[in-house]
């Protein structure tokens, strides 16, 4: 994972288009605010890159679709956690 600033920035994106598809894709209506959707989407992106990661599917070439489904996939399951709360 890169640290520097150009990295942090590209993962406040990645995280925040994560976000939104996450919510595209849970059922019903969120009351989530925009910076909750960003948050929430960064912390899912992270936890794509380090499931794809350990599922080998790091270093593939083009778009890397089983860190992006995992990626949405754990937004999805940490927005219905924050729901919940």
């Amino acid at each position: 994972m890169d640290v520097s600033v150009s990295g942090i920035v590209g993962l406040i994106i990645f995280g925040a288009v994560i976000g939104i598809l996450a919510r595209v894709v849970m059922p019903g209506r969120q009351s989530l605010s925009v910076l909750v959707t960003v948050i929430l989407g960064v912390l899912g992106a992270v936890v794509g890159y380090f499931a794809s990661a350990k599922l080998g599917a790091a270093d593939t070439s083009g778009v890397d679709w089983l860190r992006w489904i995992i990626s949405i996939a754990a937004a999805v399951v940490l927005a219905f956690g924050y729901e919940a709360l």
